[in-house]
């Protein structure tokens, strides 16, 4: 019986080992590299998926999504949508229902995508919702993961610039996992909700202190 808590701390997941993504990284940042990639993805059923935007210090200024992040277990394909736009072949992809898109708060990805072309996306599973539905109340991705494989994902890059002519080893690293982790985490809960193989540790959480609930 595999014991999972509710909730999980930030001290705790501090002392947690890194996650490093070993798999391919593609770069997408041409129309002929969008338009394999589309190829390549289309053969998987299942595909973790998230997007960043360059962050923004001014008040009132807002940018476009930069990247968006496809992922199978061993092959992460990042989308420089600030470089070439968001091709038909992707928007097809995006909007395609048979091949599930598992993510993190999807509702303002997709909502940031629409504000490159206008889109109807579909096959799109939300990971809050998988993980409420098992007892698990954490609504952030590096919680989830934390929960789930007891270890832990940076978060070093996320107000990096991801307009960059040429991302970092860093922001690849990064870009690369959040996708990824979010099609492990789907394969994990969709085993624990087949085995039952699981009992949730419910906690209260409060930062700096875990107490029993």
């Amino acid at each position: 019986m595999i014991e999972l808590l509710n909730k999980i701390d930030k001290a705790e997941l501090a002392d947690k080992p890194r996650v490093v993504f070993e798999g391919v990284i593609d770069e997408i940042d041409t129309l002929d590299k969008a338009e394999a990639a589309v190829q390549a993805i289309s053969a998987h059923k299942i595909i973790g998926f998230d997007t960043e935007t360059r962050p923004s210090f001014t008040r009132g200024v807002v940018h476009k999504v930069a990247l968006l992040q496809l992922a199978s277990l061993d092959h992460a394909w990042l989308f420089r949508l600030n470089q070439i736009g968001m091709p038909d072949g992707v928007a097809a992809l995006l909007e395609n229902p048979d091949i599930l898109k598992i993510g993190v708060s999807i509702k303002d990805d997709k909502a940031q995508l629409l504000g490159r072309r206008s889109l109807k996306p579909a096959g799109f599973v939300e990971l809050q919702d998988m993980c409420a539905e098992i007892g698990i109340e954490e609504k952030g991705l590096q919680k989830m993961y934390g929960i789930l494989f007891g270890e832990r994902i940076s978060k070093n890059q996320q107000l990096s610039n991801w307009e960059i002519a040429a991302l970092t080893e860093g922001q690849r690293q990064y870009a690369s996992i959040d996708a990824w982790a979010c099609l492990r985490i789907y394969n994990k809960l969709c085993e624990l909700k087949r085995t039952g193989d699981y009992t949730i540790i419910r906690k209260n959480v409060e930062e700096g202190n875990i107490k029993e609930g």
